[in-house]
């Protein structure tokens, strides 16, 4: 039950085809992709082409080459999208998931016996103008600097009631009372107060307010404590393994694995379902 974790490769080529290769010589049974996948931030400016539509031009044919070479050894790839994925590509992500390339998991489980796997893309209210991906945490309350989820920028059609969601309640709706000892949970978000959630605001302030260099979500860490599923997957927040020198942290009985890192790098996480201990994360140049 070998398992990849990627995540922020922000559309970035090279990135891409590594992770291909990697894929292709040691043949995992699941690659797991934790958002920010687009070139709309990050570290897009190294491309060498530019694309208009990033999902039909670069990530269906790439994927599409990988399945033909592979053939029955292709692994299952399962996704989510991110803070900086306009939300108006998911269009796109849909298509590609009709052609079996890989399986779209944002609010969904994917039952697979004796493991699920759970996806959930939302990140708290950002100083980002970017909004398809924020909720509200635990409440209507947003660190200063940052910028409510209603009054930012959207790429698709929203509901006036997107003030009253949260991560929280999200959160309750999506696993209800379901035992998750054996599940594994994709987010793009880390949770709060962790290794895996340390942004570089130290000594920064706003009006006179220390900024709190903690930026994850409160709703993700309480999930994670009281729920306590098999594994939890986090990206987001770049910076934070070169701040903390931790990639990974437990909670509880839940082992918490980021793959953030800073480009123009490439974090691959791989760790078995049946043995999450011995998780370890490969950085690539």
């Amino acid at each position: 039950m070998q398992c990849f974790f990627v995540s922020d490769l922000h559309g970035y080529e090279l990135r891409y085809q590594t992770l291909w290769e990697m894929v292709r010589q040691e043949m995992p049974q699941f690659v797991l992709m934790g958002g920010d996948l687009l070139p709309f931030g990050g570290a897009a400016h190294l491309n060498q082409h530019s694309y208009d539509n990033f999902v039909q031009q670069f990530m269906i044919p790439g994927f599409s080459q990988l399945k033909e070479a592979m053939g029955s050894s292709y692994p299952r790839f399962l996704l989510i999208l991110g803070n900086d994925d306009p939300r108006y590509f998911e269009k796109d992500i849909l298509a590609g998931e009709t052609q079996l390339l890989w399986t779209y998991i944002h609010n969904k489980q994917w039952p697979n016996t004796p493991y699920d796997f759970w996806g959930y893309a939302h990140t708290p209210p950002s100083p980002f103008m970017l909004k398809d991906w924020e909720r509200y945490d635990v409440s209507r309350y947003v660190d200063p600097g940052c910028i409510h989820p209603m009054d930012g920028r959207h790429t698709v059609q929203i509901s006036q009631n997107l003030k009253y969601h949260s991560i929280r309640n999200d959160l309750d709706l999506l696993f209800s009372d379901r035992i998750l000892h054996r599940s594994v949970v994709l987010f793009h978000a880390p949770p709060y107060g962790s290794n895996l959630d340390r942004a570089a605001l130290d000594g920064q302030m706003l009006d006179h307010v220390p900024l709190d260099v903690h930026v994850g979500s409160i709703a993700i860490r309480r999930f994670i404590e009281q729920r306590q599923p098999l594994i939890t997957l986090h990206g987001h927040i770049h910076e934070s393994s070169r701040l903390t020198g931790a990639w990974q942290e437990h909670i509880g009985n839940t082992h918490a694995f980021s793959a953030a890192i800073e480009p123009p790098n490439l974090a691959v996480i791989k760790f078995d379902l049946e043995n999450p201990n011995m998780a370890q994360r490969m950085v690539v140049d």
